[in-house]
């Protein structure tokens, strides 16, 4: 791809309707674009071809739900992102600008910083005597910036809130309400998409790095003793190829991925959960699915350095774009049981699931039996503090106290004998524990410029976006041949309206020559022109027109409708469609 793609991407998006950078007559703010007509349009279809893969063809264990965009701030500390949720930054101490320390390191020296703590960032700038890269002023102490979005809820100061940095909080915090609505069923996915804000440092890269954007979020809830059972369509990739780069791989200096069927990717460890691997199958397809050729993904395995602090496994999912090389699509976490069990904690609710067996099983089970009298007797008016205390404490905390030589309570000494450990037998009808969680993570705003970009040709002078037909943002054109022929129109017009009316996104275009009006159309990816001429007006016949190939059939006038659908979601062949037009 030639080197200055972008720029030519950032040209037809202004000129074309599809982004600009938001608030432009106020000249602008870094990290924030809007999406005009045709982007918004663009979008939404990408977003909806994410639904199918990972929602409509799953659904009988995925759901989708909508949370806030607003979160109180103890769901962020139980998260862990108020505490972890950082980035390194450095202030020039002449200027005052202020720079995400790793990218500045990596910009002057040419080496991969990432994950690096915040002293080991600041002992490489005194040591190798790094400065401001705009004035050349002495760099100050590398500190950490949070990127949550602060905020206050209501009108009452300490309810602070924050914009959610991600989908997942919501989906952890309704998991209860969804694992029950759902009749309690483990494995279950909840999907959700939707606007999310991170106060980055310094975006750039345009489209690619913004500080409000959208993402495509799944929570997948598993039985950790049951990795297998917890993935039961497994069977429909176990043969897809994934290119993966792993960490170890990335150790030795290698740069290029290796290519694993997912089963055998699963059965040698290299991924550590057969759901893990099914998911990241399911979006190297989806990528593909948006034009993106399969030797420009891969998955890059993060290292114990760079993973999120809720992570067991993370696999960035990359696609090579014109300007940046290899940017990062998708996350492909493993979470463990890290969430749900830090928001049981915080909230003291109950999040766990229940998994029964076949037939109830008899278990035996040692219990603390508590002797109320003797406690009573022998502490008396103390007696009542040290029963609640003792109510208030688990099973494990039970047993260490009676385990213990001289068992202490709220600061007084248990009577000898009060507390018994007795062996029972207990019927169990099935096992609770705490899902783990697999997470496929896709931001939206990325893959629709890998869309664009991978989209892009220039074809005997002119630009053509080739988006797969059933995500290009106008379905179809429709055209009388002539502009000023009051017969042409008004057939037009009704094929127009049937074409509206079935449902399709349609523009309809009579300015100019028939050559300049296709070139218009073929410039914002318009997969089909249907052209109304004066065959039309004779056997009521109209052609439709390849946008990939220039290629025309002639089809009746009432099968458009059919045949549209067929090209836009079918494939359809052309050839197939119709009666071929010679050039």
């Amino acid at each position: 791809m030639a080197e200055d793609l972008f720029e030519k991407l950032v040209e037809i998006g202004k000129r074309r309707g599809f982004f600009w950078p938001s608030y432009e007559i106020y000249g602008g703010v870094a990290g924030f674009y809007d999406w005009g007509p045709l982007g918004h349009l663009l979008k939404r279809r990408i977003i909806e071809k994410w639904r199918r893969y990972f929602v409509l063809m799953h659904q009988d264990h995925v759901v989708e739900i909508e949370t806030p965009v607003i979160g109180p701030e103890k769901v962020y500390i139980a998260s862990g992102h108020v505490e972890h949720f950082t980035d390194p930054i450095v202030r020039c101490t002449s200027c005052g600008r202020t720079f995400r320390a790793d990218h500045l390191v990596e910009e002057a020296l040419g080496i991969n910083a990432e994950g690096l703590s915040v002293s080991e960032l600041d002992r490489i700038i005194r040591e190798r005597g790094l400065r401001c890269p705009v004035c050349q002023g002495e760099l100050g102490r590398v500190e950490t910036f949070n990127l949550l979005f602060r905020t206050q809820i209501g009108p009452y100061e300490g309810s602070v809130g924050y914009l959610r940095p991600e989908l997942a909080q919501g989906i952890f915090v309704a998991f209860k309400r969804v694992y029950e609505a759902m009749r309690s069923r483990i494995p279950l996915g909840i999907a959700q998409v939707g606007r999310v804000g991170r106060n980055e440092i310094s975006p750039r890269q345009a489209l690619v790095r913004l500080r409000e954007f959208t993402i495509m979020e799944m929570e997948y809830f598993i039985d950790p003793e049951d990795q297998w059972g917890s993935c039961p369509f497994f069977h429909r990739m176990a043969d897809s190829k994934l290119p993966i780069l792993t960490y170890e791989a990335k150790r030795r200096g290698e740069e290029k991925p290796e290519s694993f069927k997912l089963e055998e990717a699963v059965n040698e460890g290299v991924v550590i959960s057969p759901c893990l691997g099914y998911w990241m199958a399911v979006g190297m397809r989806f990528v593909e699915d948006l034009g993106v050729p399969s030797d420009s993904i891969m998955f890059e395995e993060k290292g114990p350095e760079e993973r999120a602090h809720y992570s067991s496994q993370t696999f960035d999912q990359l696609v090579k774009v014109s300007r940046w090389g290899w940017i990062e699509v998708a996350g492909h976490s493993y979470r463990g049981d890290y969430d749900l069990s830090r928001h049981m904690k915080y909230s003291g609710q109950d999040l766990t699931a229940f998994k029964p067996y076949p037939k109830p099983i008899v278990v035996k089970k040692r219990r603390v039996v508590v002797d109320k009298a003797a406690i009573g007797r022998a502490l008396k008016s103390r007696a009542k503090t040290v029963l609640e205390e003792l109510g208030r404490m688990g099973e494990g905390e039970l047993e260490r106290l009676a385990a213990s030589s001289r068992p202490v309570v709220a600061g007084v000494e248990l009577p000898p004998g009060s507390l018994r450990i007795v062996e029972v037998e207990e019927k169990v009808s099935g096992r609770r524990f705490v899902p783990h969680v697999v997470e496929p993570s896709f931001g939206t705003d990325r893959n629709v410029y890998v869309a664009l970009e991978y989209a892009y040709r220039e074809v005997e002078g002119r630009v053509v976006l080739a988006f797969p037909r059933d995500i290009a943002p106008v379905q179809a054109v429709v055209l009388p041949l002539v502009e000023n022929d009051e017969k042409l129109v008004e057939r037009a017009r009704m094929v127009y309206e049937t074409l509206v009316e079935a449902g399709f996104t349609v523009y309809y275009d009579d300015s100019g020559s028939i050559g300049r009006r296709y070139a218009r159309a073929d410039e914002i990816g318009v997969p089909a022109a249907v052209t109304i001429d004066y065959q039309t007006l004779e056997d009521g016949t109209v052609t439709l027109r390849d946008r990939d190939t220039w290629r025309q059939v002639r089809i009746g006038a009432d099968e458009v409708v059919d045949k549209l659908r067929r090209f836009i979601y079918d494939g359809a062949r052309l050839e197939d469609l119709g009666t071929p037009v010679k050039p």
